[in-house]
């Protein structure tokens, strides 16, 4: 079973995220927030406040796929004072 999903896009939710959040509260914002489909073939990547933690998530077939990372004596360089819409990156 393949892990990754087929996608050529990453979404970057630049605004801090309350990492009590789960796969709805996720999705929720991806929605609402990003105005994006959560079910789209596409990674949707989270940080939280201080940075030092990323979620991603992402549809595959039949449900969603949340991945946690965290650092434990750095941090991510994260775009979050860009204004505008959710910053997308490509391969």
């Amino acid at each position: 079973m393949k892990m990754l999903p087929d996608t050529s896009v990453i979404y970057l939710h630049k605004a801090p995220v309350d990492f009590r959040k789960g796969i709805h509260g996720l999705s929720f914002i991806v929605e609402q927030n990003m105005n994006l489909n959560p079910f789209s073939e596409a990674l949707f990547v989270f940080c939280n406040r201080t940075r030092n933690k990323l979620k991603v998530l992402y549809w595959q077939r039949n449900g969603f796929c949340p991945w946690q990372k965290r650092l434990e004596k750095d941090k991510f360089a994260w775009p979050r004072k860009m204004p505008g819409k959710p910053l997308s990156l490509t391969e």
